[in-house]
Order: structure tokens, then sequence, then C-alpha cells
């Protein structure tokens, strides 16, 4: 009888965990908005208890998880269009905005000492401009001690919403670039090595000298990394901070359509390189508990999150807009017998 009791107390024991995780939450996808997710993350499980599973594998791999339903949700900075999304039955809304910015390993410059142009930057992924003191840059940098070394190009290897984001923004301001790379999450880059993640980049510049990168900007801020001044649209030399996405963010019609691109916008202080990253959902919900509990997660950061955000450089959304997402889901989350997916 107690060799009984004491298997099924063990077997109780081995139950615990699994019942706990029962309203865990998983996600993957962006590298772009994991710093942010991460704090949210945290701050909600000492906050509630539950537990945020994020998996920071690139937009690629996300948009591909939550299409096969792996996930409970995936996270992409490059947002699809109504159709695709429509096709396979998913919606999309956006969590913050955020900068990508170009950063360099250059011995003896500090953040914000070099100054790039739209196309002189396309120019240096495309092969073009091989070493610091081409006439480029130095008639960009005068008096900057750029040195007589060739440029180091990394790039990400990876499917990438940043990636994306670059060279949408690259497509803008070089015609080259947009009439022989173009845009996308993977493109045939020209030259450059390869790291993994917005991590792998940022690790990758920070051990090769004289090379040149692109992460996004919370990366920047963690790894204490040398970022460029950038020329924006309205031809002002411009630093990325927050004040700057906002700047860019300004102009996002987000009663239009949460299809959103920032990119290159109008405003003497908006970054050029700026833009939204997005969660991806079904509409029709297989496991509506797991929905609810994402619901809950992404609620609690539109009411609770603001803060975090603004600590890592990320823009909040607005508060309207906060307001729209909600609507879609309530709109546009159900359950197999067609009943909507509570957060409340």
């Amino acid at each position: 009888m107690t060799s009984t009791l004491f298997r099924a107390a063990l077997l109780s024991a081995a139950l615990i965990p699994v019942l706990a995780s029962a309203q865990d939450v998983t996600g993957a996808g962006a590298t772009f908005p994991a710093p942010i997710y991460a704090k949210w993350a945290d701050a909600y499980h000492k906050a509630t208890g539950a537990r945020i599973n994020y998996q920071s594998v690139g937009s690629g791999a996300g948009i591909k998880q939550i299409k096969s339903k792996t996930v409970d949700f995936g996270a992409s900075d490059m947002p699809l269009s109504d159709e695709e999304l429509a096709k396979d039955g998913l919606l999309q809304f956006p969590t913050v905005i955020g900068g990508v910015v170009p950063v360099v390993n250059i011995a003896g410059i500090a953040p914000g000492q070099i100054k790039l142009t739209g196309q002189v930057l396309g120019d240096i992924y495309l092969g073009k401009v091989t070493k610091w003191n081409d006439p480029a840059l130095v008639a960009l940098n005068p008096g900057v001690p750029l040195p007589a070394a060739d440029i180091s190009l990394v790039r990400r290897a990876d499917g990438s919403g940043t990636t994306f984001i670059f060279t949408n923004y690259l497509s803008k301001v070089n015609a080259e670039w947009k009439s022989k790379v173009g845009e996308g999450t993977a493109v045939n880059w020209p030259a450059g090595a390869g790291g993994k993640g917005n991590e792998g980049v940022a690790a990758f510049v920070q051990r090769l000298p004289n090379s040149i990168g692109y992460v996004e900007y919370a990366y920047v801020k963690q790894n204490k990394m040398t970022y460029t001044q950038l020329k924006n649209k309205d031809g002002q030399f411009v630093s990325p901070d927050d004040t700057a996405f906002k700047a860019a963010a300004a102009g996002a019609d987000w009663n239009k359509s949460f299809y959103q691109v920032t990119t290159e916008q109008p405003g003497k202080a908006a970054w050029p390189i700026t833009n939204p990253t997005y969660i991806l959902m079904h509409k029709v919900q297989d496991k509506p508990v797991n929905a609810s509990n994402a619901l809950k997660f992404f609620d609690w950061a539109y009411n609770q999150g603001d803060k975090l955000a603004d600590d890592l450089d990320y823009v909040p959304l607005p508060a309207g807009v906060k307001d729209l997402v909600r609507k879609q889901w309530a709109t546009s989350l159900k359950d197999g017998a067609g009943k909507a997916i509570a957060y409340k």
C-alpha cells in the first residue's frame, strides 16, 4: 500500500511541470525585437507566473514556423501583404518600432563620427567602395582619420526581417542596388561574410577590424557598438535614437492597414532605416487556450511594457494603434467553433 502511494506521489510530482507548462506560450522569429520580447517576457513571468518561450531565429524561420503551426505566434520585421495573410489564414499586428543601424569597428573612430549616405552605403555593400579611405568616404568625412584599409563587409546569413528593412532602404536610395540586388529577407549578396541573427552580426563586427555591419539599435546599445550617422530624406545627417525613430514612424497610416514599411520617411529628425516589427497568428485557432494566453501577454505588453521598450530605444505604439490591434483581435481571432478568443 505504502509503495502504491509512493508511486502515486511520484507520478503526481512528475505531472506538476507538465501542468504548469500548459500555460506556456511559444513563439519564434525576428531577432530585431528579441531584446524587448525578452524583457517583456521576464517582467510578465514575474507579474503573472506565465512563461513566454521565444526563439530568436530570424523572421524567415518565424514565418515558416507559424505557417506550419509549430508555434503559437510568429514574429517578422517584414510585414506580409494582405493577400499573403489571407492565403495562409493569418493576421498580423505591430508590437514596437525600431531602427536598423550601420555599425563599424575601426580603431580610433567614435560612435557617430562617420557619416554615410544611402548611396555610399549601398555602394559599400555592392563591393564598389572597398577601402575606408575611398574618395567617396573622405568627401563625407573631412578630417576623420579613415584608414587605408580594406572594408570587411558583414551581413546576415539567415532569412532576416532586419535584412528586409536594410535592403528595402537601400533599394530606395541606391538605384544600382535596386536593379541588381533588390529587397527581401534573403538576397543574393554581392559581397561580405554572414552572421546568424542580429546577435551574430554584432559579434562578427566586434571581433573583425575595419568591418561594417547592420543591426537593430538595441544590439548597438547593449554591446556599446560604434554606429554611423546617416543622411535622411530631408538631407540631414542624423544619429540613431528613439526620437529619430519616432520621427520616422509618425507617417504610418495604421487605419489603412497593418502592412506598413516606414524606411526613408520625410522629416528633419527622421532616422531613415526605421520600421515596425510584427506578430503573426492564425485567425482560426486549433489551440484557443494558447492563443488566449498569447493575447494576454501582448495586451499586458501594450499596457505595461512601454517603459521597458523606451529603455531599449524601441518606440512604443501610439495608444490609438494599440486600440486598432485589440479590435482586430476581437473580430478576427476565433476558435474552431467560431467563438472569439478571450484575453481578459
